[in-house]
């Protein structure tokens, strides 16, 4: 529910009573991933979507049922052979939605509450509900912390919500949104009514992940309008002042004077962060890319000619950079579109980074046997 926080922050905040419908798994191709929702308030508003549209009538009636009995119930959606015109997924996969109501008297709307804040301010949470096991624990919510502490529970015996908090724990590290086992008492062998095994939904929320272009030209202010679409929190970092000016670009979220070089040693970076080469000078280019390429970020690219990239790689190697982080650049940065203007090119750039975040292959799928839709997992940022 993370991808409608605000509104579900200011609906809360208005003493809206409504009910959250979450995809909580997915199989086969489905149009959206694990944490998309849709919810309706007791006006009938909507806010959100699950399925691109295959199956919110139904979602739809579901919240509205959950407001009205206040039940929390797991729905599988899928692709009928026998009648395509049943509800279902016409793309062939299988989601699984959990609708969840959240009455004015329901014990999670603090946890909620706080939960949907974090997320509304880009803060690091994970929460973590119940989406199969015994009746008694659905409904539960609990609010994991990056520190490990946690607020609120799932319904069950004490060993039962810190197990959850540690295994959310793991997944809010590594920045993921998914299903867990754990076995109803907490630990295995825990004296519980509730000895079979829960699966826990986890929904974290961390800040944006950062893009980071170096090089204020008229394609990086392209790059950062993508960048900011996509949904980074984009920086521009130039040496030459009379260039790199917030006026300049005033849809990035910090512009920085400094040596780039000098600047990424320094700044914060983590396996989400993308790396931007514009400057396609070597004196620039040379010092900052043997920095970044040896750094664990999920994407390295840098613009020029195939001249420019060979002169490159070569200034790389004298300056002691190895094939393997060599291997690394993506250069010449970007997908091959017959791009030209500067938006074109931010076009191009974008679905690179697109491609290797998300593992895809950059080929039209027109002509090509490749999934649409691929797990949804971020690929690893190379060691």
């Amino acid at each position: 529910m993370f991808d409608i926080a605000g509104d579900l922050h200011r609906w809360l905040a208005e003493g809206r009573e409504f009910a959250v419908a979450t995809v909580v798994a997915v199989s086969g191709s489905a149009p959206r991933g694990p944490g998309a929702a849709l919810a309706v308030d007791g006006e009938g508003t909507v806010v959100g979507s699950v399925s691109g549209g295959c199956v919110e009538g139904a979602v739809y009636e579901l919240c509205v049922r959950a407001l009205e009995d206040g039940e929390t119930r797991v729905e599988r959606f899928g692709y009928s052979d026998e009648d395509a015109f049943a509800v279902g997924l016409t793309c062939g996969g299988v989601i699984d939605v959990m609708v969840t109501p959240v009455s004015a008297r329901a014990a999670s709307r603090d946890v909620l509450r706080t939960a949907l804040s974090a997320a509304d301010g880009g803060g690091p949470a994970a929460l973590v509900r119940v989406a199969e096991g015994p009746p008694d624990l659905l409904g539960g919510a609990l609010l994991v912390r990056r520190d490990g502490s946690y607020q609120g529970g799932l319904g069950g015996p004490a060993e039962l919500d810190r197990s959850a908090a540690g295994a959310a724990g793991a997944l809010l590290d590594a920045g993921r949104t998914g299903t867990v086992a754990v076995p109803a008492g907490g630990e295995p062998g825990a004296g519980s009514p509730c000895s079979g095994g829960v699966r826990l939904f986890v929904e974290s929320s961390l800040p944006p992940p950062r893009m980071i272009v170096f090089g204020a030209i008229d394609f990086a202010a392209a790059l950062v309008r993508a960048g900011r679409f996509l949904g980074y929190r984009v920086t521009v970092c130039d040496a030459r002042p009379v260039f790199a000016t917030p006026a300049r670009f005033p849809e990035a979220d910090e512009v920085v004077v400094d040596w780039p070089h000098r600047y990424l040693r320094g700044t914060a970076t983590d396996g989400r962060t993308v790396l931007c080469v514009l400057t396609h000078d070597a004196k620039f280019d040379v010092p900052l890319l043997k920095v970044a390429l040896g750094l664990p970020v999920a994407f390295v690219g840098a613009m020029g000619s195939r001249r420019t990239h060979a002169d490159r790689a070569l200034r790389l190697r004298e300056a002691g950079v190895g094939e393997r982080e060599l291997a690394r650049l993506r250069s010449p940065i970007g997908l091959d579109l017959g791009a030209r203007t500067p938006e074109e090119t931010a076009l191009s750039i974008a679905a690179e980074i697109v491609a290797s975040r998300r593992g895809g292959t950059g080929v039209p799928l027109t002509d090509s046997e490749t999934p649409i839709h691929h797990d949804g997992r971020e690929a690893p940022a190379a060691a």
